[in-house]
């Protein structure tokens, strides 16, 4: 799978579910590159930045929650300085704020489907793209 194109380090940084070990093993990672580190709010935008800026990660997924547009500046920066793959997980009210991520996404379930909202240097699809459940 593609996940398993990324041979460093995935690090989660404080994921609000405990991560399903079964779900990264079917993606293809190797469950020893997985790095999950807990932290406070405060301390998770900090921690996810580090961790970018390092270059020692393959991948950073983040969950920000309703942060200012300076607050995912210095993650982008951060992940260009490390050359690292970020993912900023965020509330489907954050769609309707301007973010500088080059690429973003939005998830629904119901239908399961995947929206381009913004894609930097090309044209974002003007139609949902599902994708299949085994719910």
């Amino acid at each position: 799978g593609p996940l398993s194109a990324i041979a460093e380090r995935i690090v989660l940084v404080a994921p609000p579910y405990i991560p399903y070990p079964q779900a990264w093993l079917a993606a293809g990672v190797d469950l020893r590159q997985l790095v999950v580190i807990d932290a406070s709010p405060r301390d998770a935008l900090w921690a996810a930045e580090q961790c970018l800026r390092s270059g020692s990660c393959g991948a950073v997924v983040c969950w920000p929650g309703m942060v200012d547009d300076r607050a995912l500046r210095r993650l982008q920066v951060a992940a260009e300085t490390g050359q690292t793959l970020a993912f900023a997980c965020r509330p489907q009210q954050a769609a309707a704020n301007p973010s500088p991520a080059a690429l973003r996404i939005a998830l629904d379930t119901r239908p399961a489907q995947l929206r381009v909202l913004k894609c930097r240097g090309g044209l974002a699809p003007p139609f949902p793209i599902p994708f299949p459940t085994d719910a």
